[in-house]
């Protein structure tokens, strides 16, 4: 960080009811929004909601549908010669009282954890497009800093040479400075490298997200609007993994009982009409069946009551692990920031060592070894001020991402505001 940067970045920092830094380096919101729904992962689980809404329809509807039956027989008597003889059946089975609700009940709780898992979906590929797009910002700020390292030296070093040819410095001193400024191009070929990989990568993962030519600074990370005890409440509140598998826990409850109620099973009824002796006989009426439940039917009962034991035994251990997630995302958030502060004063008190170092280097009272020491312990500090930047920044907003406060659809945040 140059030092008028810094100078800013401590300026803004100091700015009361500062927005979230996530509003300044990150990219339009309905880029980022357009990017998750066309994201194949988020796209399947769309597929999946499909598919669920569907199954409702069919669990609506009943499995039973109307049966034809026939038979057709050439029989020949002595005697009598041959006669033409059929029958028909048209049968159809009946769900008993109750079972019709509770197949609509577990169609509608099928629905909804179908949609939870797809908003979850879409919440964990924000989370991976949040951690690409900080890993190309990071890597573009070091660079830009590794740079400016570089246009320092190269300056220092031009000058240097016109002292040697002037006989005001030695050789020596032209070599440290030249071995130190080969050094900084090093250093900053290597971040470009990183920036570059980062850039392909994220153009990769995430295609439909339109990129700059040159990532964005890196945001001076700012306090939450809403406290960041408010946003860990939050990531609990509105955790849909949490509500998905609430749903699947009731729906398995609903399957359970529906299982439970199919001991007795649906009956059969009819017409049947037929035709024999060539017509001699003919005649109609109703006919009627009921299969008779055994052991199958009771072994059903018992899996399907188990598995509803244990969708709320998961349930339980995933509200745990989402208030663990909540309680990390906060402390997290908290220490980033305390880490970013600390690494901010060291990069500022470096800062003002190099101007003084230098200063002492014109007045001929610090040899060159001790300012380019003095410079390398500066760029030291401000490369890690970039990353507990970058840190921090992604801590806030991988709080904001957790409790659905940004990246999230319109319709969602409308019911929970």
């Amino acid at each position: 960080m140059t030092p008028r940067a810094l100078a800013v970045a401590l300026l803004s920092s100091c700015i009361p009811g500062t927005i979230w830094a996530q509003t300044i380096d990150l990219p339009p919101a309905e880029q980022v929004n357009q990017a998750l729904d066309r994201h194949p992962t988020v796209e399947a689980a769309a597929e999946r909601v499909a598919a669920a809404r569907a199954h409702s329809g069919m669990l609506a509807r009943g499995p039973h549908e109307v049966t034809l039956s026939g038979s057709y027989v050439r029989r020949n008597v002595d005697g009598f010669g041959g006669r033409d003889e059929f029958d028909a059946t048209i049968t159809r089975a009946f769900r008993l009282p109750g079972k019709a609700s509770l197949d609509r009940e577990a169609g509608a709780l099928e629905i909804e954890v179908a949609e939870n898992r797809m908003e979850d979906a879409r919440h964990q590929t924000a989370l991976i497009l949040s951690g690409l797009w900080y890993d190309w910002l990071t890597a573009g700020s070091q660079y830009r800093n590794d740079g400016d390292a570089v246009g320092g030296l190269e300056r220092a070093l031009v000058a240097l040479r016109r002292r040697v040819a002037l006989r005001d410095a030695a050789e020596l001193d032209l070599d440290q400075a030249s071995a130190a400024l080969a050094q900084a191009k090093a250093q900053a070929a290597a971040s470009l490298a990183a920036r570059e990989q980062a850039r392909v990568t994220l153009a990769a993962t995430f295609p439909d997200l339109p990129l700059p030519m040159e990532p964005p600074d890196l945001a001076i990370p700012g306090p939450a609007p809403q406290g960041l005890e408010r946003m860990r409440d939050l990531v609990v509140q509105r955790s849909h993994e949490i509500r998905a598998a609430d749903r699947e826990a009731q729906r398995l409850g609903v399957v359970s009982q529906r299982v439970r109620a199919d001991r007795i099973a649906d009956p059969s009824f009819g017409i049947r009409v037929f035709s024999e002796q060539g017509g001699l006989e003919k005649g109609a009426g109703v006919v009627a069946s009921i299969p008779f439940g055994g052991g199958y039917r009771r072994g059903a009962a018992d899996q399907a009551a188990a598995e509803a034991s244990a969708a709320r035994l998961e349930l339980a251990n995933i509200q745990r692990n989402i208030a663990a997630i909540a309680d990390t995302d906060l402390s997290n958030a908290r220490t980033r920031l305390e880490a970013w502060r600390s690494a901010e004063d060291s990069a500022r008190s470096s800062l003002d060592a190099v101007r003084r170092t230098e200063r002492g280097y014109q007045l001929g009272q610090i040899d060159l070894a001790d300012l380019l020491y003095a410079r390398r312990q500066a760029n030291d500090a401000r490369r890690y001020e970039i990353d507990a930047r970058s840190q921090a920044d992604r801590a806030l907003l991988k709080l904001q991402i957790d409790s659905h406060s940004i990246w999230a659809p319109d319709e969602e945040k409308e019911n929970k505001e």
